[in-house]
């Protein structure tokens, strides 16, 4: 494991009451004693850089933990873009995974769990040496952050990951700041009311939940008996519909409204050369639920809308001429395919990529509204406080330099709630911790399409939230917004997520101060005319147009009547000079407020100005709880 540099350390753990408990470390001992609940902590002094050590756990038994190190410990939480491992198709991810040679690097990753009360223990495989047989399941934006951190300052890197794809940020705060919130109190006040029916309720919805998936496989066409199913390689699908894929199936003309179970099928010519080598399948991502079968073998499964599939044939299965690949969909509500970006939807073989993008065959197998009524959870992953008391709350009070955050995504239809959320989480872990650790965050990358014209969108006004919680201190954000895909929620370039958090560290965490980790944020406006002049903090080297014509592109002003147009604009010095023609008296101003924008403003050191606004008009958020 990595323990934290340079900072008191706290090891505890549990003993019969009155048992007598040493912990030896570096040349010495320290004594503990278990409380009523059997807890015991020592505190063990602050401890330069360096290692391997030995720590030896004497009570009625005895427990020896080797190879520690001792350097920078971060914790990487939030949803899926911080889960997203490197094996799921990230930039270069092969190269990547081979490369990733550094035995000083230390991950730890907290198996997802739910918990009404807060857990003193959490789930996990322990600690695990990065190697390029370890750092594929692991998460990319914490490794590349951890790397960076590594080879910059010479030191062990310790990677705590805790993160839950699709999940909002109120599930990773606790009660007692949910409590201190009205939109989450009555919530809060509810659970620790009637906490024991809950728990009663919840072990219900599982044993209810079981039975109803259960009947998918009872009532689905695609296994009509007699040991057939439409995964056999010699099942004729000639007569079945065609999708090009990847896409999502609810769309008019193709399965509208539908949820319940879609099988798949593709017919892949292979070359002799081909044939007896393993196999790898790209199946992009799928929406929700997939068993996968090639020749008529299953060859993997996996639930979850957001993780990318991927799945090794062996080579007895890969022949010459005709194979099948067979996918059974499972789509529990909304959406629902094989879905993502086309070049990964791909077979891999005797090292040449086949492209699966196109035509499939497909047919319906169940109808999900066929079904009785799908039990409804009373809580789950998503509730108030259920993350924070599973996955974050065991793992305090273990000390660490600082957190990295990359989440919202969950919480853009509530941005304005945001505002006070996301600053409260922050505090809240801070608080528990004991100090006041540096907490850095990536602002969300650009996704779906924007519409012809200036409007108001929910994403643009969660990134403003995020902008503001840089009023705490000691806190630093990542901007991503022009390394996003408009197709995919998961943008794959987690290499610069990575870089620019740790740019952000070694500002805000270790005090270079010569260090340019922000693109350009805006300062200030003045009016002349019909024109606005707009000036920009965090410059660096000076402010850059990427552009080879030098033109501005992204701004948008209104007039007092809150109508915005788009803007014409050009670099003037350090300073945006922006007009409008129809605008002829501007009184605020837009810069990349949309969805996914084409903004190319930057520093020259190579960071993307921060999105935002000089208005404060109401947005389409405020009213949401």
């Amino acid at each position: 494991m990595v323990l934290q540099r340079d900072t008191r350390l706290p090891i505890w753990g549990w003993a019969d009451q009155g048992e007598k408990v040493t912990v030896a470390f570096r040349g010495k001992t320290y004594t503990a004693k278990p409380g009523t609940d059997g807890k015991w902590m020592v505190t063990l002094p602050s401890t330069p850089a360096g290692g391997p050590y030995e720590m030896t756990i004497k009570g009625k038994n005895v427990l020896t933990i080797r190879d520690i190190l001792v350097g920078e410990v971060w914790l990487g939480s939030g949803q899926s873009n911080m889960e997203w491992n490197l094996s799921w198709t990230v930039n270069n991810y092969k190269q990547e995974i081979a490369q990733a040679n550094f035995p000083q690097i230390r991950l730890f990753n907290v198996k997802d769990a739910t918990s009404l009360t807060p857990r003193q223990e959490m789930e996990s495989d322990g600690w695990k040496l990065c190697s390029p047989e370890t750092i594929g399941s692991f998460s990319a934006v914490a490794y590349f952050f951890g790397r960076d951190l590594h080879q910059q300052y010479q030191v062990p890197v310790g990677l705590i990951t805790s993160d839950w794809g699709g999940t909002p940020a109120e599930a990773w705060t606790s009660a007692a700041t949910l409590k201190s919130l009205p939109d989450f109190r009555s919530y809060v006040e509810n659970v620790e009311k009637n906490g024991a029916n809950l728990e009663k309720d919840f072990r219900e919805y599982k044993e209810q939940m079981a039975a109803w998936q259960k009947q998918y496989g009872t009532q689905d066409r695609g296994y009509p008996g007699n040991g057939k199913t439409w995964a056999d390689a010699d099942f004729d699908a000639s007569s079945w519909p065609l999708m090009k894929l990847p896409a999502l199936w609810e769309q008019p003309n193709i399965l509208p409204d539908f949820d319940g179970v879609v099988w798949f099928r593709k017919v892949v010519t292979l070359t002799e050369a081909d044939a007896g080598k393993p196999l790898t399948l790209n199946l992009a991502q799928i929406d929700d639920a997939d068993t996968t079968w090639f020749n008529g073998e299953k060859v993997g499964s996996t639930n979850g809308y957001s993780i990318s599939r991927k799945y090794t044939v062996p080579g007895n299965l890969v022949k010459a001429g005709r194979n099948v690949i067979t996918v059974r969909v499972v789509d529990m509500g909304s959406g629902g395919g094989i879905y993502g970006n086309a070049k990964e939807l791909s077979a891999e073989v005797g090292g040449k990529t086949i492209s699966l993008a196109g035509d499939w065959s497909y047919q319906t197998a169940f109808d999900i509204r066929t079904m009785p009524k799908r039990p409804a959870a009373s809580f789950d992953q998503n509730s108030p406080m259920a993350l924070f008391n599973a996955m974050i709350a065991p793992l305090i009070p273990y000390a660490i330099k600082g957190a990295i955050w990359y989440q919202g995504e969950s919480n853009a239809g509530r941005a304005y709630q945001y505002r006070s959320l996301f600053p409260a989480m922050i505090s809240d872990w801070r608080q528990r911790w004991g100090y006041d650790f540096p907490f850095l965050f990536v602002q969300l990358a650009g996704y779906m399409k924007d519409k012809d014209e200036p409007a108001d969108y929910e994403w643009a006004e969660l990134r403003e939230a995020q902008t503001q919680t840089l009023s705490l201190p000691n806190t630093g954000m990542a901007v991503s917004i022009d390394i996003g895909d408009p197709s995919d929620i998961h943008p794959r370039n987690k290499q610069d997520v990575g870089k620019r958090l740790a740019l952000a560290a070694r500002k805000v965490a270790y005090g270079e101060q010569q260090v340019t980790y922000a693109g350009p944020t805006f300062e200030s406006m003045t009016v002349d005319g019909s024109r606005v002049r707009i000036q920009f903090k965090n410059l660096g080297s000076g402010l850059w147009i990427k552009d080879k014509y030098g033109y501005v592109k992204g701004f948008a002003v209104a007039g007092s009547d809150k109508k915005f147009t788009w803007a014409k604009a050009y670099q003037d010095g350090n300073e945006i000079v922006i007009y409008s023609e129809p605008t002829t008296t501007p009184v605020a101003v837009r810069y990349n407020w949309s969805n996914s924008p084409d903004g190319n403003i930057y520093n020259r050191e190579g960071l993307p100005a921060v999105p935002f606004r000089t208005d404060n008009w109401p947005g389409i958020t405020e009213d949401k709880k």
